[in-house]
């Protein structure tokens, strides 16, 4: 399990001793806040040949190492049907078509999620900084990563990896 970035704040008593501890993630001017989100049906861990086993070679690639697609090449860059995006290694939904937009950054992004707790935010000490990763919360799979820069009314862009999502079309209502 990954850790969030926290600070801790130690406050003690007039006697010298323990009086509280208080742990909140530190804020982060232009960056997308850390938090952990909790999975809906608990947890899935498995080991890395059962995901190995379990998923395409350029899905493990990006959802259990990390990786990133190349700009304009994923599969879901071109897709505009209503559906859900789910996490294509835990099946868990994480975004609705109604909450993407063409960002023109090459990655199908997004800006929001189906819900807060589907997906967790750690702080990435990569080679191009310190970015927001966006991880599923109940597999931890790499999805790609947040950033300040989008639209309204949430003014974030979750920029995510098409090899992370599975997309399953909207079934018609009769």
């Amino acid at each position: 399990m990954k850790t969030a970035t926290k600070q801790i704040v130690l406050v003690l008593a007039a006697t010298g001793g323990l009086a509280a501890v208080i742990v909140a993630v530190a804020p982060r001017p232009g960056r997308v806040p850390v938090r952990i989100g909790t999975p809906a049906g608990g947890r899935v861990e498995k080991t890395d040949a059962e995901w190995r086993a379990a998923l395409s070679e350029e899905a493990y690639r990006v959802t259990r190492r990390g990786g990133t697609e190349r700009a304009f090449c994923g599969t879901l860059l071109a897709e505009k049907g209503d559906g859900v995006y789910r996490c294509v290694c835990c099946g868990q939904p994480l975004f609705d078509a109604d909450g993407r937009y063409e960002s023109g950054t090459g990655w199908p992004s997004f800006f929001r999620p189906t819900d807060e707790n589907a997906i967790s935010l750690y702080d990435d000490h990569g080679a191009f900084g310190v970015r927001t990763e966006v991880a599923c919360s109940r597999c931890d799979a790499h999805l790609g990563h947040a950033f300040t820069d989008g639209p309204p009314p949430t003014g974030l862009r979750y920029c995510l990896n098409s090899a992370a999502l599975a997309f399953e079309p909207k079934q018609p209502t009769r």
